[in-house]
């Protein structure tokens, strides 16, 4: 009977230890991209262009429910499936320094309108040319998370099927999560996107750019994307903790 509570304390203290060593992460940016692509139309820039700001700045093309409902799944759900814990968001959001942080490719105003962020995170440029936004940002929380990761939605257009002058047309949502170590250096980076089930009508290979058509389309791709989401980012990230 000795034994066996030995044996338990043990591994109660191992179990610990080994919680105690998990990683910490901070999400630093967390917003959508309101200009919908359309390259897969084949359409001229100046053909669409006008459209695509009109519905971004269309009040009732209102993409704040539906970004909310992707990242409360992120947080409540997803995140069960990494292999370390993340900041709470308040130690984030209310990081004077984080607020302050002026980013390299910040937006002029009237490309800030593209992106809506979700609570009081800030709009954080992270990719190709990035690295002085991505040393930057991890430099604020290297005190008290070992990384920083950026998540992002996109959505697109995408050909149906159409018979004469009449075809259909889905959008396309993308997400991209990327993951950056304590230095600023890039553990991580990768995209999974799903088509949506709800059509529209293109007339002459031109979209309905209306709210009441388009808005349905986008909450119906990310739905399908947030579908096994959970499962797909633990296959990806699995061996991302050695690396942070």
């Amino acid at each position: 009977m000795k034994k066996i509570k030995i044996l338990c304390f043990a591994l109660l203290v191992l179990s610990q230890l080994s919680f105690a060593q998990k990683k910490k992460i901070a999400v630093v940016t967390f917003y959508a991209n309101k200009m919908i692509s359309f390259e897969d139309l084949g359409l001229g820039v100046d053909i669409l262009l006008g459209d695509v700001l009109k519905l971004r700045d269309d009040p009732n093309f209102n993409l704040n429910p539906i970004l909310k409902q992707y990242h409360n799944n992120f947080f409540n759900n997803y995140s069960k499936e990494l292999p370390f814990d993340l900041l709470p968001e308040s130690e984030v959001l209310n990081n004077a320094t984080y607020q302050a942080f002026l980013p390299k490719y910040n937006l002029p105003n009237y490309m800030a309108n593209n992106y809506l962020t979700i609570d009081k995170y800030k709009y954080i440029y992270e990719g190709i040319g990035g690295k002085v936004n991505e040393e930057g940002i991890a430099k604020i929380f290297a005190d008290k998370a070992d990384g920083v990761m950026f998540i992002n939605i996109d959505f697109a257009f995408e050909k149906g099927f159409g018979v004469g002058s009449t075809s259909t047309v889905k959008v396309r949502a993308t997400t991209r999560m990327a993951l950056y170590n304590k230095t600023g250096e890039k553990v991580f980076a990768f995209s999974e996107s799903e088509r949506s089930k709800k059509t529209s009508v293109m007339i002459s290979g031109i979209p309905i750019m209306s709210p009441e058509k388009i808005l349905p389309m986008c909450e119906s791709a990310l739905t399908e994307l947030m579908g096994d989401l959970g499962k797909r980012i633990a296959k990806i990230v699995k061996k991302s903790e050695m690396k942070l």
